[in-house]
């Protein structure tokens, strides 16, 4: 059980980090005791936001010795409420945003060190300053931090060729709860000293170790991208059509996203700027995109397959990008489909993830199951066709308060969706993390040796108790 920081920890904490680095000010706090969606709400008896891993490792040796807990935030643009603190007002926010530094970047081994701070915008535009380019991005990459994405082992739309966040770490620096470093930060290809230490924190949402900084992998900066929206009849013809570019295709296919027109529908209502790529309306969408060496060439190639695919009846109407503005405006529609229907009214969002082959009947079927057990209800589907991640969205009925109808059923609707992702051999969280908004679902429904194996890893490294208690493990 954890305690409340007492006047005299916070005093030796507010020496320790000076102004810059510590805060107990209500205004300050105010922005950063909330989750980006505002499901989650809570206090911290200050925030402490560090410059360095020292200061990190002396803050955790204090908050060690008086038993007080500690929440690790980046930035803030989680969906599971992992980095909100609780309402007691007795844990202490810990950002890691004034660590924000690209420690260097390796040209010849394809590396980088960045701190945990640094915002992966940033990150991409440093490496490609090199000739290099970070393969992973996600609509939040204004907001979201190396750290942060470490610790929810982030996906994104690149996953299909380049894998999730724990692919691309080559290196961790962590600090422990006992207030040691764990210094793994060395890219070695090789290293049997028994448990990967760095896997382990990728995903464990600063529950067993507060990352401080992570060696990533990176890969040549693609000459050429080549981006097609396209109309399409049906995520089983959309699931046809990523084979069929995949096999054709190969690595130079990074992106394949799935979209109804109804989310199209809300974008273009609702976000300003945007307009719809093909002239006329399709049941369902795809964006895809090509990254290689040879514009021309993959511009060929794309054409040619797409061409074939209007042959096969597996396309009903296609447009590639003529310029990089263009590729990012049908980027920034796939993009802003959370904004959207956050306007549209409240929903549940649930990340979940099936077997890629079984992903068009998970669209079709659940919103079925859903609809026998409450009439009215509406769900839409999105997401990375090739990695088997679904964003599946939950609307309640058209007439009715949609507030209070989701208070009284939403617990039984998410139980009721994430029993069929069970079902199918899929997982709960996709990409996003366990946090506070599925803890317990987690609890209730995943394997009893999951379980076990999680809340054994958990009391064996932090037995205390400290790193962001009341996440991911109930």
């Amino acid at each position: 059980m954890t305690r409340a920081p007492s006047a005299s920890l916070l005093e030796t904490l507010a020496g320790l980090l000076g102004p810059k680095g510590y805060s107990a000010d209500a205004d300050v706090m105010a922005p950063w005791l909330t989750d980006w969606r505002g499901k989650y709400r809570g206090a911290a008896a200050a925030m402490l936001s560090p410059a360095t891993t020292e200061d990190v490792a002396a803050i955790v040796r204090l908050c060690r010795d008086a038993g007080v807990a500690i929440v690790p935030q980046g930035g803030n643009s989680g969906m599971v409420g992992g980095a909100t603190p609780d309402a007691s007002g007795n844990q202490l926010l810990l950002s890691l945003r004034r660590m924000n530094r690209v420690r260097g970047i390796d040209i010849a081994g394809q590396v980088a060190v960045a701190d945990a701070g640094v915002i992966l915008e940033n990150f991409h535009a440093a490496t490609l300053a090199h000739g290099l380019r970070f393969p992973l991005t996600l609509g939040g990459k204004g907001s979201a931090t190396i750290g942060g994405l470490v610790s929810t082992n982030a996906g994104g739309t690149q996953v299909l060729r380049h894998g999730t966040m724990r692919a691309l770490v080559a290196g961790i620096e962590a600090v422990l709860p006992d207030g040691s470093i764990f210094d793994g930060l060395a890219p070695l290809k090789k290293d049997n000293r028994g448990y990967d230490l760095r896997h382990l924190f990728c995903g464990a949402e600063g529950t067993l170790g507060i990352v401080t900084a992570a060696a990533l992998h990176l890969v040549p900066a693609a000459a050429a991208r080549r981006t097609a929206w396209i109309g399409i009849n049906s995520p089983e013809n959309a699931l046809l059509l990523l084979r069929r570019l995949d096999a054709a295709i190969g690595r130079e296919l990074e992106g394949f996203e799935i979209v109804p027109q109804t989310c199209v529908d809300a974008v273009l209502r609702h976000i300003p700027q945007t307009r719809a790529p093909l002239g006329s309306d399709h049941p369902w969408h795809v964006l895809l995109e090509l990254a290689g060496e040879n514009n021309a060439m993959l511009g060929e190639t794309l054409e040619a397959q797409l061409a074939a695919a209007v042959d096969a009846g597996l396309v009903c109407d296609a447009v590639i990008a003529k310029s990089d503005r263009e590729s990012e405006d049908f980027w920034r529609l796939r993009d802003s489909i959370s904004e959207a229907e956050r306007a549209e009214g409240p929903a549940l969002q649930h990340d979940i993830s099936v077997p890629v082959d079984l992903m068009p009947a998970f669209i079709a079927d659940n919103p079925r199951r859903l609809a026998a057990t409450f009439p009215g209800i509406r769900a839409l589907s999105f997401g990375h066709l090739g990695d088997g991640n679904v964003h599946h969205h939950v609307q309640p009925p058209p007439d009715v308060d949609g507030a209070a109808w989701l208070g009284e059923h939403g617990a039984a609707v998410s139980r009721l969706v994430y029993k069929h992702v069970i079902e199918l051999g899929g997982s709960i969280s996709a990409e996003h993390g366990i946090g506070q908004m599925k803890r317990d679902i987690l609890a209730e429904l995943d394997s009893p040796a999951r379980l076990t194996a999680l809340r054994g890893v958990k009391a064996g490294l932090d037995p205390s108790g400290i790193f962001n208690p009341g996440k991911l493990i109930a």
